[in-house]
C-alpha cells in the first residue's frame, strides 16, 4: 500500500493499524495541555479522536514519543472532551463551553460535538452559535442556529443586541419547526375513499390560527396503534393495524417533508402494533408492543443507512404503549405497574441495555405520556377516579435525581396533554377544541396562548417538522 493510501483520507479504512508498528508504541501517551499532563491509553485515544488517528497514520516523529504537547487549547476543554469519551454526559458552564467547543473543533472529537448539540437550551443558545461560529464547528453551528429560530420571539431582542448581523441573517434564513400533528386511521380501501378525507398529515399555522394539510398518507400505511416519530426531519410510521380483523401491518413508511415524497421501508423482524416509536442518531427503535394480542418485551433497532432492523436488549418486562421520550441524546421509556408504580428505564446503546432510573409510587390511574425538557422528565397521567378527566403531573429531574410534583392540575378531555411536543421552552399540547401552548419555567407550566384545535377525532400523533417555504406555498387551508 501506498503511503498516500495510508494517510487520512485515502483509501484504508478509520479501523486499520496506524503505519508505524504498533509494538514500536507506548501503550499510555502523556498529553500536556497548557502544562497539565494528561495520561491516557494511546489506543484509547486512536479510536476517539480523529486528530490522534490522523498523527498515528502520518508517520511523523510523534508517533514514537511518551509525550506531546498540544498548543492553543486550554486544558479544560481537553478534560471535557476526556469525559465524554469516556460515556459522562458533563454539565458545562459558559466557559466550559467555549474551551469545549475549542476542542471540539481543533481535535474533531466528534463524541463532544454531539454532546454539545444535545444541550443547546435558551440559556447557552447564543453563545453554542458565536462559538460555533468562530472555531468552524458547524454541526453545533447549524442546532444552535435553528434552536435560536424556534424561539425567535422570545430571543430576538438578544438576538439582535449581541449577535452579528452575518449570524442573525443566517438564522432568519431558517425555516422554524412546524408543530404537526395525525389522526390515529386506518388503511384506506382499494378505492381510497374510506376515511380518506381524515388521512392527512396536517401543520399549524400559528401566524393565521389554521391547520392545514401538509400530504396524505400512503394507501398501505396505517397510523393505528403504530409506532409514529420524527427524525432527521422525516416522518416515520411503522407497525400499526388495518382492516376489519385489525391486521398487523408488516412494512414502514417514511415521509421526506423536503421532497413531500413517502418512501416504504421494511417492516420490523417482529410484527408488531401498539409499540413505541424512538428515532435518535440515525436508528429508529421499535419498543414493545402486541402481535396476536401477546405483549412483547422484545425491542429492535432500524438503521437507516442501512435499511436493516436488528433486534436490541429486551425491556425489562413486556409493555405496550409505552410512554417514551428523548432528551440530551438519552432515550427514556415508562413502564407502569397497574395501577400505582411507575418505573422510568433509560437505554443505554453502546451497551445495548436497559438501565433502570427510578420509580415513582402515586394513587393515581394509569399513565399516558411522558416529554422531557432539558434534564427534567415529565409524566402525565389522569387524575385520580373522582376526577378521571383532570391531567396530573410529575417531574423527575436527572441531575438531582429527585421527584417533585407540579402544582395544579390540567384539563385532559380528548386527549389534551397526552400528545405533548417540546420546542425549545414551549410545550404544544391540542384537542379537537383548542392547541395550548404552555410555557415551561421552573417547575412549572405557564398558559402562553389558545389556537384552533385539531378537526379530528379520536387519537392524535403530534411531532414537529421544518416545511420548507415551496412546500407551505402548496399547502391548502383545513375545514
Amino acid at each position: 500500500m501506498s503511503e498516500s493510501e495510508d494517510h487520512i483520507g485515502g483509501v484504508e479504512s478509520r479501523e486499520s493499524r496506524p503505519c508505524c508498528p504498533s509494538a514500536a508504541l507506548p501503550a499510555r501517551l502523556t498529553v500536556v495541555v497548557e502544562d497539565t499532563p494528561f495520561s491516557e491509553d494511546k489506543t484509547f485515544l486512536v479510536r476517539s479522536c480523529d486528530y490522534f488517528r490522523a498523527l498515528y497514520r502520518s508517520g511523523m516523529r510523534e508517533c514514537h514519543q511518551q509525550e506531546i504537547h498540544l498548543k492553543c487549547l486550554h486544558a479544560r476543554g481537553f478534560f471535557i472532551a476526556l469525559a465524554v469519551l469516556r460515556g459522562e454526559a458533563p454539565g458545562l458552564d459558559a466557559d466550559d463551553i467555549v474551551e469545549a467547543i475549542e476542542c471540539a473543533a481543533f481535535l474533531q472529537v466528534a463524541p463532544l460535538t454531539k454532546h454539545l448539540v444535545n444541550i443547546v437550551d435558551s440559556d447557552n443558545c447564543l453563545l453554542m452559535l458565536h462559538t460555533a461560529a468562530t472555531f468552524g464547528l458547524l454541526d453545533l453551528y447549524h442546532a444552535a442556529a435553528l434552536f435560536i429560530r424556534n424561539m425567535y420571539s422570545d430571543l430576538e431582542a438578544e438576538v439582535r443586541r449581541t449577535l452579528a448581523p452575518d449570524l442573525i441573517s443566517f438564522v432568519e434564513s431558517l425555516t422554524p419547526s412546524a408543530f404537526v400533528a395525525v389522526g390515529a386511521h386506518v388503511t384506506c380501501s382499494e378505492s381510497g375513499s374510506v376515511h380518506a378525507a381524515s388521512r392527512t398529515v396536517c401543520s399549524l399555522d400559528e401566524s393565521g390560527n389554521s391547520w392545514k394539510t401538509l400530504t396524505d398518507l400512503p394507501l398501505e400505511a396505517s397510523t393505528s396503534m403504530a409506532g409514529v416519530a420524527v427524525l432527521d426531519n422525516k416522518l416515520y410510521i411503522v407497525g400499526g393495524v388495518h382492516g376489519a380483523h385489525m391486521d398487523v401491518v408488516d412494512a414502514s413508511f417514511c415521509y421526506d417533508v423536503s421532497m413531500d415524497g413517502w418512501t416504504k421501508l421494511a417492516g420490523p423482524l417482529q410484527r408488531r402494533c401498539n409499540l413505541s416509536l424512538v428515532g435518535q442518531d440515525g436508528c429508529l427503535y421499535a419498543i414493545g408492543g402486541e402481535y396476536e394480542r401477546a405483549v412483547m418485551s422484545s425491542v429492535e433497532i432500524l438503521e437507516l443507512k442501512s435499511g436493516r432492523w436488528r433486534f436490541a436488549a429486551h425491556l425489562p418486562r413486556p409493555a405496550a404503549g409505552a410512554a417514551c421520550t428523548k432528551t440530551m441524546g438519552r432515550i427514556f421509556v415508562c413502564l407502569w405497574r397497574p395501577m400505582e408504580t411507575t418505573e422510568i428505564y433509560e437505554y443505554v446503546p453502546p451497551r445495548d441495555e436497559w438501565r433502570f432510573v427510578t420509580s415513582l409510587i402515586r394513587r393515581q390511574s394509569y399513565g399516558h405520556c411522558m416529554v422531557a425538557h432539558r434534564d427534567d422528565l415529565y409524566v402525565m397521567r389522569n387524575g385520580p377516579s373522582d376526577d378521571f378527566l383532570r391531567c396530573v403531573m410529575d417531574c423527575y429531574n436527572l441531575g438531582t435525581g429527585q421527584w417533585s410534583a407540579l402544582p395544579g392540575h390540567f384539563a385532559n378531555s380528548r386527549g389534551s396533554l397526552f400528545t405533548a411536543v417540546i420546542r425549545g421552552d414551549s410545550v404544544f399540547t391540542l384537542n379537537r377544541s383548542s392547541t395550548l401552548e404552555y410555557v415551561v419555567g421552573g417547575k412549572t407550566w405557564k398558559p402562553r396562548r389558545q389556537m384552533k384545535g385539531f378537526p379530528r377525532s379520536g387519537s392524535v400523533w403530534t411531532f414537529l417538522l421544518q416545511i420548507p417555504i415551496c412546500q407551505n406555498e402548496k399547502f391548502t387551508n383545513k375545514s
